[in-house]
């Protein structure tokens, strides 16, 4: 499914021809629209990030109205089609943006084992319990967070689902030794995304100790983070009943065929949502008087008993 519609509030009729054609100040000014989303989806962490994602943080540059009100929430139109953006992209060149990752390759007939699990050669690593797991419902989102360390900074590995699924029973193994692990999914708020937690749970299978814990999106948060939303035709009623924790509104509005996708959240927030949560509690800062009791329980500076 693709974003809806071209025309939206600030983009008059001579500009939408414009950018269709590729010629004339529309197209230039979308050529500037570019650069400036490549500044903002970087951030001042030199953050990479795909394609999509700086097609999202174009329309935030070219509709900077729908951030207003913030408190009410919306999910707006893309004021700008998507392979209206893919033309000016592939006419300005691809390798002229800083940043921009390049387009995830094809997987091959028979899917290799994703990069982050190790494989046959390495047994010893499965020995090791497995805290938490990052399960992304896309191949381009995990290779994004790959790509900018999350996997590093929050000791999780980040996996996608088609690559992941079913897992394998060593991963599971590992998670199960952990003793209280947690498998994170990350997805788009659509009839797929908001079953791919009980894929995974599926997957996992009777494993004790074992938590499948969705991070979104959802629809509610589509609203909240006034995110660009597209529509395609009305989805199947699904087989299993929604999750317990999705609202009859955001049912409904499932039902219509909106969907957001993970790629519109803005890459600087979505890195640090993600790190806050899958890397767990953080530890308590030390200060001059953790410091001294801690050096009093130790036995500093005390006389022996005896």
């Amino acid at each position: 499914m693709t974003p809806r519609r071209l025309q939206a509030p600030g983009i008059g009729t001579s500009m939408a021809r414009d950018l269709r054609t590729g010629r004339g100040p529309g197209a230039r000014f979308l050529d500037l629209a570019i650069t400036g989303a490549a500044a903002r989806a970087a951030g001042p962490g030199g953050i990479r990030f795909t394609e999509r994602q700086l097609y999202y943080e174009t329309c935030r540059v070219l509709s900077p109205a729908a951030n207003l009100l913030p408190r009410i929430p919306r999910t707006p139109a893309p004021p700008l089609r998507l392979p209206t953006f893919t033309r000016a992209l592939e006419a300005r060149g691809r390798e002229t943006v800083d940043g921009l990752l390049p387009p995830v390759p094809s997987p091959p007939p028979t899917t290799p084992r994703p990069p982050s699990v190790p494989d046959a050669a390495e047994p010893d690593l499965h020995a090791y319990g497995l805290p938490r797991l990052l399960v992304c419902q896309g191949r381009s989102i995990a290779r994004m967070l790959l790509a900018n360390h999350v996997h590093l900074e929050a000791a999780c590995p980040v996996l996608a689902a088609p690559d992941a699924l079913p897992l394998d029973p060593r991963l599971v193994a590992a998670l199960e030794r952990a003793e209280g692990a947690t498998v994170h999914v990350l997805h788009d708020a659509s009839p797929e995304g908001i079953g791919l937690p009980a894929r995974v749970r599926a997957a996992l299978g009777p494993v004790p100790g074992v938590r499948v814990t969705s991070i979104g999106l959802v629809p509610r948060h589509a609203a909240t983070l006034h995110l660009p939303t597209g529509r395609g035709p009305a989805p199947a009623p699904p087989s299993a009943p929604w999750p317990p924790g999705l609202r009859p509104e955001e049912a409904s509005w499932l039902a219509r065929g909106r969907f957001t996708q993970v790629a519109a959240v803005s890459p600087p927030r979505l890195v640090r949502t993600v790190l806050r949560l899958t890397r767990g509690p953080r530890p308590p800062r030390n200060s001059m008087w953790t410091e001294l009791r801690g050096l009093r329980t130790t036995g500093f500076l005390t006389w022996p008993a005896a």
